[in-house]
């Protein structure tokens, strides 16, 4: 071939190549502006551009400027779910039992914990999508918590994604851990705790303790240590209650074989109780025995100087009278 023609065939190229990343920059502004302008945002850019500046096109940018393909505006990912259940209906219509019902919750209540757990759970609207509100994720957690529902029936209620539900179950139980377990699982009065119990039978009582075993899904190490006596898997939440029935003191995460007895031998509380830190040293006189501020167990936990459990075995009058005010 001659150079001449060479020379003709390399610029000819090389022109084509400069149209097409014209075109196809050109394409790109003009497909930005419409989407500027869809969003309401106006397109802010000077008139004298020189597209030359530009970095450069994508091959899918250039296949469209040579007219292989068509422009095809962008759209949000997500995807379109009505939220009127929640707006419309739960909000503005339910009644006050219905809500204890679904939430375990009257209404009033479960707004002032939302305010309590708004700084932790409050997020900020995106381009993309408008965040949850805080009352929304408080009562979505609530909701899955309280009720046997899927994650895909949760999520058709609220009008979000399933994967969403789950997100916000464990983000609002950590903010509860976060910022309300101190507070409210917290040992309180201890006078007004005394007085409760010795009106219902037992004096200088500053609490009740057993052990509950909560539902979990087969780990995958060591199963078998997870299956309680009852024959499903769990895992051991150990509680201190005050004469009410609150928590004042709680202890989880043994697995559900192991016995309520060594789940407490192994608790703070238990360490607390021994070295007499827990309570204050508040004791009274029953008969020629001093007796300290004690707390009540069933028979799995050990008798202590600080804990009374029931007599077991055969039983006269008094220990049949005892074990009906441990009780």
């Amino acid at each position: 071939m001659e150079p001449a023609v060479t020379i003709a065939a390399v610029v000819a190229v090389f022109n084509a190549s400069q149209l097409i990343i014209h075109l196809s920059q050109r394409q790109m502004q003009i497909s930005q502006a419409r989407r500027l302008r869809h969003r309401g945002e106006g397109l802010k850019s000077e008139s004298s551009t020189d597209l030359s500046e530009s970095t450069g096109s994508s091959a899918e940018d250039i296949t469209v400027a040579m007219g292989h393909v068509d422009v095809v505006e962008r759209r949000f990912w997500a995807r379109e779910t009505s939220t009127d259940w929640w707006d419309r209906i739960v909000l503005q219509v339910w009644d006050e039992s219905q809500w204890l019902r679904n939430f375990r919750m009257h209404k009033g209540t479960l707004m002032e914990l939302c305010e309590l757990l708004s700084p932790a759970l409050k997020r900020n609207d995106t381009q993309m999508r408008a965040a949850l509100t805080v009352q929304k994720r408080v009562a979505i957690a609530l909701w899955k918590l309280a009720t046997p529902d899927s994650y895909r029936s949760v999520a058709n209620h609220f009008g979000i994604g399933k994967s969403t539900v789950g997100v916000v179950v464990m983000q609002v139980a950590k903010a509860i851990v976060d910022v309300l377990l101190s507070k409210v699982v917290t040992l309180g009065n201890v006078e007004v705790i005394i007085d409760g119990f010795t009106a219902m039978g037992f004096p200088n009582c500053g609490g009740a303790i057993d052990g509950t075993h909560i539902p979990i899904l087969a780990p995958e190490h060591q199963a078998s240590q997870y299956i309680n006596r009852k024959g499903y898997f769990s895992m051991v939440l150990q509680a201190l209650v005050d004469h009410r029935g609150r928590f004042t003191n709680i202890y989880v995460g043994w697995p559900g074989k192991v016995h309520d007895a060594r789940v407490f031998r192994n608790s703070g509380l238990f360490r607390r109780l021994q070295e007499v830190t827990y309570f204050p040293d508040h004791k009274i006189t029953l008969g020629d025995v001093e007796m300290p501020i004690v707390i009540l167990g069933d028979p799995a936990y050990p008798l202590m100087p600080w804990l009374m459990k029931p007599y077991t075995g055969a039983l006269d009058s008094e220990k049949e009278l005892f074990n009906y005010r441990l009780s």
